[in-house]
């Protein structure tokens, strides 16, 4: 297996030779090609770059005018010749020596290789509070409306090439790998634990505009695969299991005279089996098992799931009322909102999980 290693850079003369020496020792006997995409950097990345491919299987796309980290990755698929491609930066902060267990990987039968930051053995050296914080932020959010993968906001990872063959890729910013995983043709995906070293040499690149970018970016993919109204259907069938709720509670309590415990009781079991009857059979009918086991399965998870998301909602507003002096009305909207968040997140990373992958 061939493999075309993608390193975007942009000012890196400083970390390029110590990269490829690296990558050049951790391949040895392997057949690779290090395909250098530059922005034109003025302290001559470029320049260095030329030279070093007298010496190693470098090949330069020099970009006369800078265009972003994500298209630069683009720009060196097209150019690939190998049938298995690695993207990471040229900063140090991925270490070359992992890239062999990437490929060794997609060799095994993946279809892609991440090297995560936030599977058991993985990890962030050197980064304030504020930086992970944000970083598992994006990452929460991502996988809150995209994927399930741990770490889909990592930008050092391996691909078969025929996962990107044909795709329209259009990335923002800087997160060229939640592009192919959404619009990627894969079916396996396997996370391999790396440590995220710190920058030694040089400045980052990220801005505050990146994170801009981030978010334009996730909602153009949530676009992309319908997620916005994944989410309008969620919402309207959650509405109309309050009216299910409320009106049931109201028959059994004041009409038939049911103790009001009793009456809550089966109110919110028939809200929770009424939700995901229309969840089921409307809002993830795409997701869906034909057969009476899978439909009992999903059945049971629902009640489970939601019914946490029940004891969430009582939770926030507890914590909140008593805990932090809210008004009541306040605290119990909070905790609407929370319970809401949950009982989506459950219902697409659970109970209508697409199987595709593993780590």
């Amino acid at each position: 297996m061939k493999v075309s290693i993608i390193v975007p850079t942009y000012n890196e003369r400083e970390n390029l030779e110590i990269l490829v020496k690296r990558i050049s020792s951790s391949l040895r006997g392997e057949e690779y090609e290090v395909i250098v995409v530059d922005d034109n950097s003025p302290d001559g990345t470029w320049k260095l770059a030329q030279e070093l491919s007298r010496f190693y299987p470098i090949k330069l796309i020099r970009r006369e005018e800078r265009k972003g980290l994500a298209s630069a990755v683009i720009d060196g698929f097209s150019h690939a010749t190998g049938n298995c491609l690695v993207v990471m930066d040229a900063d140090l902060q991925h270490p070359p020596e992992v890239i062999p267990r990437l490929i060794e990987a997609v060799e095994g039968g993946a279809d892609l290789a991440i090297a995560s930051r936030y599977i058991k053995g993985g990890g962030v050296r050197g980064w304030p509070f504020f930086r992970r914080l944000i970083s598992r932020g994006a990452t929460w959010l991502a996988r809150l409306f995209l994927t399930s993968v741990k770490d889909p906001m990592s930008g050092f990872f391996a691909l078969r090439k025929e996962v990107i063959e044909g795709a329209d890729l259009r990335p923002k910013g800087y997160k060229i790998l939640l592009e192919v995983l959404v619009k990627g043709r894969y079916s396996r995906v396997v996370e391999i634990p790396y440590i995220f070293e710190p920058r030694k040499i040089g400045r980052s690149k990220l801005k505050g505009k990146h994170y801009v970018e981030y978010l334009e970016h996730l909602i153009s993919l949530m676009r992309y695969k319908g997620k916005p109204q994944r989410l309008l259907k969620f919402a309207v069938v959650g509405a109309f299991g309050v009216l299910v709720n409320e009106g049931l509670l109201f028959v059994l309590s004041e009409l038939m005279g049911t103790h009001y415990l009793l009456s809550a009781f089966l109110s919110i079991e028939c809200s929770i089996l009424s939700n995901f009857i229309l969840n089921d059979l409307w809002t993830f009918k795409d997701r869906g098992h034909p057969g009476i086991r899978s439909f009992l399965k999903r059945a049971i998870k629902s009640n489970i799931g939601f019914g946490a998301g029940v004891f969430i909602n009582l939770l926030v507003l507890f914590m909140l009322t008593e805990l932090m002096g809210l008004h009541y009305l306040i605290s119990n909207l909070l905790g609407i909102a929370a319970a809401f968040i949950w009982n989506f997140l459950i219902g697409v990373r659970w109970i209508w999980r697409k199987n595709n992958y593993k780590h």
